[in-house]
């Protein structure tokens, strides 16, 4: 009954109780009250010393967090989280985005022995000329962002609203790569394009070795030139593409391209794969990759630290965009389409061979158009120092306790 109560409120209704209880006291209840308050603070003390133990981090005011777990997105279940769409490609894309069962039934999507998702494009049909290639495009049920969180101060019995924050990992093995291929794992704000935000977390064409980072907002939102990261700014006609908004420059955004070949393409698959991560919160938005063979111990081990990855590849400054009036309620997408607006308009420079209608005919140009997904986790900030930070449904429960606490105290003080 009492083992989920935070240490500080235990601490306290202990010191409550021993003032109104004889030491001679031996009444079966009391016995019974004792030892759940003195298990309670047992269980609470071993989760306040191993959740500190590793992966601590702090807020600019001093106090401390830990990225817990707050989905997990693998294996058999992976699908049973995601929407398959169906409609037309808003990027113009030659594709066929197809429903759930005909994904399955033709072998687009589906789970290995071994537990790797798997989603890909067409690779074993031959199209006439005019027709599009069938292809997949997913996205999470489920909407990050959207709703608050609250820190309780026991003492006072206060409350202050948090908004979500959340970090992103994707641990895959293959992206998708090829000519006429164009990928992309991104998130999407729910409502109008683009006022909720996007941010393009992995996304490329053809067969690039550079991943490309892109936020799209609507206006009042720019990347900061000389903020800390490791990539290159996009340019247009020889300026920094710094305006995120979608309404303006061919809907372009500000996007920044990785400086490691190993981001993108054929060379990421080569060697296993990797990691790519986003953090998304007050501080602003980073995203950071790392091949297998760099893949941070923190990582591996459930307990991201993201202060000790070194500087982002991209990062995207609260100071000129606010990280959560510009992204509301995103959800989760994967998708590969073919040409389209970039990868066909940017075919004739690619070093592809005749044009990107004429490559989407043979189905062997597409074998390597395929995600290989292990696991996708999302996590969020657990507040330390004796605070706890809780969700708008467990705040109910936790009002019951606090109002079980209160009437344990107050039926001791009038025995």
């Amino acid at each position: 009954m009492f083992s989920g109560l935070p240490l500080t409120l235990l601490s306290l209704l202990a010191t409550h109780v021993a003032r109104y209880i004889s030491p001679a006291a031996t009444h079966p209840r009391v016995i019974a009250l004792w030892f759940l308050l003195l298990t309670g603070l047992a269980h609470a003390a071993h989760l306040d010393t191993r959740s500190s133990s590793t992966g601590v981090q702090s807020y600019p005011n001093g106090s401390t967090f830990v990225w817990t777990v707050e989905d997990t997105y693998k294996g058999p279940d992976f699908f049973n989280y995601f929407h398959f769409y169906t409609g037309p490609d808003p990027t113009n894309g030659l594709v066929n985005y197809t429903d759930q069962e005909t994904a399955f039934a033709d072998g687009l999507a589906y789970v290995t022995s071994d537990n790797i998702v798997v989603m890909k494009g067409d690779n074993t049909t031959w199209l006439a000329e005019g027709e599009n290639r069938n292809s997949v495009r997913v996205s999470s049920y489920k909407q990050y962002n959207t709703g608050k969180r609250f820190r309780y101060k026991f003492m006072a019995l206060s409350t202050i609203a948090l908004p979500d924050a959340g970090l992103f990992i994707l641990d895959l093995d293959m992206a998708p790569w090829g000519c006429a291929v164009w990928p992309a794992w991104w998130t999407l704000g729910g409502g109008e394009w683009p006022y909720t935000g996007e941010i393009d977390i992995i996304e490329g064409v053809h067969d690039n070795e550079h991943n490309q980072v892109t936020w799209h907002t609507g206006p009042n939102c720019n990347l900061t030139q000389n903020a800390t990261f490791t990539g290159t700014i996009v340019e247009t006609n020889g300026q920094p593409d710094l305006d995120c908004d979608g309404n303006t420059n061919n809907n372009a955004g500000c996007g920044v391209v990785e400086w490691s070949r190993a981001s993108y393409g054929p060379i990421f698959d080569q060697q296993g794969g990797g990691i790519f991560a986003m953090m998304w919160d007050l501080s602003g938005i980073g995203v950071w990759s790392f091949y297998r063979a760099a893949i941070p111990q923190d990582v591996l081990d459930g307990q991201p630290t993201p202060s000790t990855w070194g500087e982002p590849v991209a990062f995207l400054e609260p100071a000129e965009c606010n990280p959560l009036t510009n992204f509301i309620n995103h959800s989760i997408v994967f998708d590969i389409t073919f040409c389209g607006d970039w990868a066909g308009n940017s075919y004739a420079t690619s070093g592809c061979p005749g044009t990107c209608p004429e490559r989407l005919l043979d189905p062997s140009n597409f074998d390597n158009a395929s995600w290989r997904i292990n696991t996708l986790t999302v996590y969020r900030q657990q507040t330390l120092d004796g605070e706890v930070t809780t969700s708008a449904g467990q705040r109910r429960e936790l009002h019951w306790t606090l109002a079980l606490g209160a009437a344990i105290m107050a039926g001791l003080a009038l025995t």
